[in-house]
């Protein structure tokens, strides 16, 4: 298919990715329903159930540099391709799954199909479109991914409450068997020309750093910041992709040029996009919580109050290519981070009566600015990188986007878990020790034991409990705002000042056909 081709069905090839996109972020949200009944179903401890979580996103993240890199070197539609065969095969196993530790088995195999899948779609999307038309076609992609993760809570609630455990897995195989033929018949294959020697070392590093960064990560809220397992695992992660940048400026033929971080535009857009999704899944930890712990939804009930955090993204996505388009990525991603702060210090007013309006109307602006800030950020990573890099450069965009949303929930989550405790030591001071100490772990522990206790009592605790929780997420609240305003500093300082309509280097070595 020569490049005239490929011009004039682009919008046709967005659809078909797009929809490879939205299977791979709902699953990445649409277990955490299921839980309870995986509990329940598969006798599981909390530990297990907090590794059938993790399980995915540790693959996920380790792998995608590599995947990406491989993708440039062989085929970023066979990457595309391998990916969804892979997810749909694991999904369809689900059926076969007798124990948690299978379960966790089978999640890890869904992150490594994953980590070929997303970043394939955004490198393939930077190569179809050129550099006027890509904030567009990155404004879609974008937008689906946000809306997979609203959707994944929705779909898994109502699969959960009609079906078995099982279904929650089963709704990807159809995306698979779909997607897999409309990606050959519609998807050009894109890679690096000529044949790039693979870089092994740069390979295993990565890896290796990449898994000990995020497990020290997502450990932080079960271990504590001063535990020996987070020392031992952010230390590591340390010097490991401390070797990997040393190694990948020595060697002939890096996995991933590192001297790519030297272009401030591409150093500002991952710090922003890093801190959007640091924002939004911080925000997202305390809220869902919120709306079934002191508003007392039920699971599918808050799934569907999440929906003004798509809608949030929908109008905005849209707006950011505009705006992207006239005035620049500088702007239109400090405009994006400053309405995340907005959001954030709308949230710090709820109280326990506040009702489900006043949640809606803190999602929806926090929604509305991380759309109006992630697509000028990814386009100007994408226009940063040679079109032979496209699937490392999305791949970076993407570990961006899974580091600083598991950065949002340790740092904000273990800031909160603090205030919360503290908050509840009055509370408990009469309770049993074993009691008192549950009932400071957490809301949803203070209820249980809320419910052990007669009378006034457990009203009484589970009250106090709902006002620590509330008090706790205000001030935690206030702490994200200058993680939001540190991101519009940036973004004013490095970011294009004003838009271009000249492609980038990428783009100039194969001009775009005239539409």
């Amino acid at each position: 298919m020569n490049r005239d081709q490929v011009h004039a069905r682009r919008w046709w090839i967005l659809g078909v990715l797009i929809l490879a996109l939205f299977g791979v972020t709902l699953d990445n949200t649409i277990l955490n329903v299921a839980l309870p009944t995986l509990a329940a179903d598969l006798e599981a401890t909390a530990a297990q159930m907090q590794w059938m979580v993790n399980a995915f996103v540790l693959v996920f993240a380790g792998l995608l540099l590599v995947a990406g890199a491989l993708s440039d070197r062989y085929g970023r539609r066979l990457a595309l391709v391998i990916g969804l065969a892979i997810f749909g095969l694991g999904s369809a196993l689900a059926p076969l799954v007798a124990t948690s530790e299978q379960l966790i088995a089978l999640r890890a195999l869904l992150g490594l199909g994953a980590a070929f899948t997303m970043p394939s779609t955004l490198s393939i999307i930077a190569d179809v479109f050129g550099a006027d038309e890509r904030p567009k076609a990155i404004a879609a992609w974008g937008m689906v991914s946000g809306l997979g993760i609203v959707a994944g809570p929705i779909v898994g609630g109502w699969l959960i409450e009609h079906y078995a455990w099982q279904a929650v897995f089963l709704v990807n195989v159809p995306l698979a068997v779909v997607g897999i033929p409309m990606v050959l018949a519609v998807v050009p294959e894109s890679k690096a020309p000529g044949r790039v020697p693979l870089d092994p070392a740069g390979a295993t590093l990565s890896i290796a750093g990449l898994v000990a960064l995020v497990f020290g990560i997502i450990s932080i809220p079960e271990e504590g910041w001063t535990s020996p397992v987070v020392a031992v695992a952010l230390t590591s992660a340390t010097g490991l992709l401390t070797a990997f940048v040393w190694w990948e400026r020595r060697v002939a033929h890096p996995m991933l040029d590192v001297r790519l971080f030297g272009d401030r535009r591409f150093s500002a857009a991952t710090i922003s996009v890093t801190l959007v999704f640091f924002s939004l899944m911080g925000a997202l930890f305390f809220l869902t919580q919120y709306l079934q712990g002191v508003l007392g939804l039920s699971a599918l009930e808050t799934g569907l109050w999440l929906i003004p955090l798509a809608v949030g993204l929908v109008v905005a996505s849209p707006l950011s290519a505009v705006l992207t388009t006239r005035v620049g990525a500088r702007i239109t991603t400090a405009a994006g981070l400053a309405i995340v702060a907005v959001g954030l210090g709308t949230m710090a007013t709820l109280s326990t009566v506040s009702g489900q309006l006043p949640v809606a109307s803190v999602l929806f602006v926090a929604a509305f600015g991380v759309g109006l800030a992630m697509t000028p950020a990814t386009d100007a990573i994408m226009g940063a990188v040679p079109r032979e890099q496209f699937g490392v450069g999305s791949a970076v965009n993407d570990t961006t986007r899974e580091v600083g949303g598991a950065l949002g929930i340790a740092v904000l989550g273990s800031i909160f878990a603090a205030l919360y405790a503290s908050a509840m030591s009055g509370a408990v001071a009469g309770l049993p020790a074993e009691a008192a100490a549950a009932a400071r772990q957490s809301l949803a522990s203070a209820g249980v034991v809320a419910a052990t206790l007669s009378g006034e009592a457990g009203a009484t605790l589970l009250a106090s409990a709902q006002e620590a929780f509330v008090d706790a997420m205000a001030v935690t609240s206030l702490v994200g705002i200058p993680f939001s305003l540190a991101g519009v500093l940036v973004a004013l300082a490095f970011l294009p000042a004003r838009a271009t309509r000249e492609t980038h280097r990428a783009d100039a070595s194969e001009p775009v056909p005239p539409r």
